[in-house]
């Protein structure tokens, strides 16, 4: 009796850290200028359950919203995903120069290369995951996730 009274708890006390459903995947920031006010993270997230990426935040911006780019006519324009960024089970969602990204309003202080900062995504159904991003040099991509999809 005493052993599965152990393991209902040891149970209960570790389900938090492997329940989690939601994995952050290859985030980093592209390098900014020193007088940028704004930059943009990415990173693949992938959902074990449908859910919503609602919101994010950083220490080193003021706001940060969920933008997606589109092409209009040859010209590419920027706009905030309302309502959040839907995610699919198991689907692989890819934050990308080009496609949805997180744009950092407001920076406190450049992004430079070589730098990291902690970025926390926050959803509508899972509790929020915080990374830790790296910053690349301009012009930098994410390294081979990037050449694969460019094909």
């Amino acid at each position: 009796m005493r052993s599965s009274v152990f393991g209902a708890v040891l149970l209960l006390v570790t389900l938090p850290a492997w329940a989690q459903t939601v994995t952050v995947e290859q985030p980093w920031a592209r390098a900014t200028a020193p007088s940028a006010i704004t930059g943009a993270a990415y990173a693949t997230i992938i959902a074990g359950t449908t859910d919503r990426l609602t919101a994010a935040s950083t220490p080193v911006a003021s706001k940060v919203e969920v933008h997606e780019t589109l092409h209009d006519n040859g010209i590419m324009r920027m706009r905030e995903v309302e309502g959040g960024l839907a995610l699919e089970t198991g689907k692989p969602v890819r934050l990308v120069p080009g496609g949805y990204h997180l744009m950092l309003t407001g920076l406190n202080q450049p992004l430079r290369p070589g730098d990291t900062f902690t970025l926390t995504l926050n959803f509508a159904v899972e509790p929020p995951v915080t990374v830790t991003v790296p910053v690349r040099a301009v012009g930098a991509g994410a390294g081979s996730m990037d050449h694969m999809h460019m094909h």
